[in-house]
């Protein structure tokens, strides 16, 4: 009997991905997304699959379904995204988790959300481990964002403790790879349209920040490999790359793979941009016995080539 899994967001980048990865190992997939930051473009090589059944719904509102497990990714990623209408960020977040802890409570299935490295904040504490509290503002122009998954994270918990709900909290860092939004406003989609375009490529602030980056792929197998683990097993527990770049190292990179003759500009920093993000994956090594296996210099030239084909 397959396994019958929800991915919720799963039109979007990363749901994306897991979708065809959850097909692949013989599961029966639901994908779940409103379409806001998703695309059918996406999925849309999916759909004759009969194991695989897309439903337009948005996860603010009650869902009601038959499903072993839900991965619970739906929510705008990217500050372009999430800043464009916040209070739809928050709700999304904390309805969302309601929504879909509510379900699993009722299905008695196995939950797990898809947190962030912004729960962190502009962090204070270099790498971050999960027992790091967090730097975060709670007004600031992120907040949408970064409380909004925190809350999660806390419903999550309690769901737990006083439900008894099986539930996974996996914080995700820095993702990249085919399939992303080219207007998302992040810095590698960024970075790879300004170059293929031959615009100049705009670094906010001096470029010293650094961030570290994990391809898809990799993700995927470590979102994978947490919702396989014993129910003992809950997190939070930290997925990404540990190699960490400079901003502008980064651009560098992307001119020279790119063969661009774009220029590097500068502008202001964004309120409450964080200097550095970079996981402590110990955690993740011990647990999920998992590390990336792709350098950045493979990934990016994946993440080029796929761009090359929708610019």
């Amino acid at each position: 009997m397959k396994k019958r899994v929800l991915v919720t967001g799963g039109a979007g980048f990363i749901g994306s991905h897991l979708c065809e990865r959850l097909l692949n190992q013989d599961c029966e997939v639901v994908c779940l997304d409103n379409f806001f930051t998703g695309s059918r473009e996406n999925i849309v090589h999916l759909l004759n699959n009969p194991y695989f059944e897309l439903i337009r719904h948005d996860v603010t509102m009650p869902f009601y379904i038959e499903v072993d497990e839900i991965y619970n990714l739906a929510c705008p990623a990217s500050p372009i995204h999430y800043q464009y209408n916040p209070i739809k960020t928050i709700k999304t977040s904390v309805m969302g988790a309601i929504n879909m802890l509510g379900l699993a409570k009722r299905v008695k299935g196995k939950v797990l959300q898809a947190s962030t490295s912004e729960v962190y904040g502009d962090p204070e504490v270099h790498p971050q481990k999960e027992n790091y509290w967090g730097n975060c503002n709670p007004i600031g122009p992120r907040s949408c964002y970064d409380e909004g998954k925190r809350c999660a994270e806390s419903l999550f918990i309690n769901y737990h403790t006083q439900n008894k709900v099986k539930i996974k909290i996996q914080r995700i860092f820095n993702t990249y790879g085919p399939k992303m939004h080219p207007n998302d406003g992040r810095v590698v989609s960024n970075f790879i349209v300004q170059a293929l375009n031959k615009e100049d490529i705009t670094i906010y602030g001096d470029g010293s920040q650094t961030r570290s980056f994990c391809y898809v792929d990799d993700l995927v197998e470590a979102m994978i490999r947490l919702m396989n683990t014993d129910d003992s097993i809950i997190g939070p527990i930290n997925t990404g790359n540990p190699n960490e770049f400079t901003i502008k190292e980064l651009a560098e990179k992307i001119i020279k793979m790119t063969g661009s003759a774009s220029k590097i500009i500068y502008k202001p920093l964004p309120e409450d941009d964080p200097k550095q993000r970079q996981p402590d994956i110990s955690q993740a090594k011990k647990i999920l016995d998992w590390e990336p296996k792709v350098q950045l210099e493979e990934g990016l030239q994946k993440t080029i080539d796929y761009f090359k084909t929708i610019i």
